[in-house]
């Protein structure tokens, strides 16, 4: 599922009273929404518990990233409708976008979430939420809802399905330890041959407990055949698959979403993951040498790890980059923790192994991205990214837009 049409917000959607409602209330509303969003999810599931079970990570509410998640998309829509100087979260709504078709979110949700929601902000705020407080804020939500409705129609019609309508059965045709903690999949199945490079599904697994859990990981691979993912253990689905899916078995998977894909662009392109974070680039890299013959940009491959032991996709990635290197000129740069390195654009720009002006993509935990975010931005050596695209590990965009 995919578009190259980005959710369309309007800074102008509100009146002049409105705005001013919100502009006064943004502090109170902002200042309090990490106390409201536990307290609208408590609600929430329990008057709607198939949501926990079924469609909600468990593992992000229980850290509370997903509340923190919520709270902080809604503070940033609300900002930018008054506040000129405010950026616009595009980015941040097209990767919720990406992330509700995955889990197969429909619009009659939303109805669910405002009414748990402003139950939640009564709850907390009392009779500091007078009815005109409460109208200036219902016309928020629902203007940031239709947003996301409408672009989230888009990713359903861009795959030709109907709403919601994105599981599929997988069959486990192979399963490989790479690492201590990685382990990669091989997955029979349908619906899987269109994916763009860098695109995750949702697989969904039934637990002891009766309760279907999904979790989003990267394609490493995928063809008419089916696909291939690389799974680190760290939460209830990875360890399930593990310990409990064995080879022939059935899983739930989601039509592929995600919007870090390549563009198309014949600038210079920069891959930085860290950790588990180089399954997507495997995937991109991939299609690059599909297509390097067409297109012979420079490429480099940045990954820092634990230790070279960890690098789950070290021996894929240099296969790949050896491949680009006959076509082209291609680099893969590591930096291990356990030997002291780490990446520092300035000295690899100074030292000729990163292009100016060029497409980077990043996917790694958020203080990484924040590092590479930071130094981008001081960008002390030349280095002017035609763009930066990023995926994220959990639900924290609002710390790294």
């Amino acid at each position: 599922m995919f578009t190259s049409a980005v959710p369309k917000t309007d800074r102008t959607a509100l009146s002049d009273e409105t705005a001013e409602i919100i502009r006064q209330t943004l502090p109170v509303i902002g200042g309090n929404i990490n106390k409201i969003t536990p307290v609208f999810y408590r609600t929430m599931f329990a008057n709607h518990p198939e949501l926990i079970a079924d469609t909600f990570n468990r593992g992000n509410q229980r850290s509370g990233e997903q509340q923190k998640a919520l709270a902080a998309s809604i503070v940033t829509f609300a900002a930018m409708l008054v506040d000129e100087k405010a950026s616009d979260p595009v980015e941040m709504l097209s990767r919720i976008g990406h992330k509700h078709v995955s889990l197969g979110i429909t619009a009659d949700q939303y109805q669910i979430v405002h009414d748990n929601l402003f139950s939640a902000i009564v709850e907390v705020l009392g009779d500091a939420i007078t009815p005109e407080i409460a109208a200036a804020w219902d016309e928020v939500y629902w203007l940031m809802a239709e947003v996301l409705i409408n672009y989230e129609a888009d990713l359903y019609k861009s795959a030709g399905v109907a709403a919601g309508d994105v599981f599929r059965k997988a069959t486990l045709t192979g399963k490989q330890q790479l690492t201590e903690l990685v382990t990669e999949y091989s997955f029979a199945g349908e619906g899987f041959a269109d994916a763009l490079a860098g695109q995750y599904v949702s697989i969904g697994v039934k637990l002891p407990d009766g309760a279907r859990q999904l979790r989003q990981y990267s394609l490493i691979g995928n063809d008419a055949e089916g696909f291939s993912i690389a799974v680190q253990s760290d939460g209830e689905v990875s360890n399930f698959l593990l310990n409990n899916v064995n080879i022939g078995d059935e899983v739930d998977a989601t039509l592929p979403a995600g919007d870090l894909v390549l563009q198309d662009s014949d600038a210079p392109i920069v891959l930085v993951s860290q950790g588990i974070g180089s399954t997507p680039m495997t995937g991109m890299l991939a299609s690059l040498v599909a297509t390097r013959e067409q297109k012979r940009q420079s490429i480099v491959v940045l990954h820092a790890d634990v230790s070279e032991a960890a690098y789950a996709q070290r021996a894929t990635t240099e296969r790949l980059v050896e491949a680009l290197q006959e076509r082209g000129p291609a680099e893969h740069v590591t930096a291990y923790r356990d030997q002291g390195q780490a990446l520092v654009l300035e000295k690899l720009h100074s030292a000729g192994k990163l292009p100016s002006h060029a497409d980077w993509y990043l996917c790694g935990g958020t203080k990484f991205l924040q590092n590479i975010r930071e130094q981008l931005a001081a960008d002390k050596s030349g280095l002017a990214p035609a763009g930066i695209h990023f995926e994220l590990f959990s639900p924290n965009d609002w710390l790294i837009s």
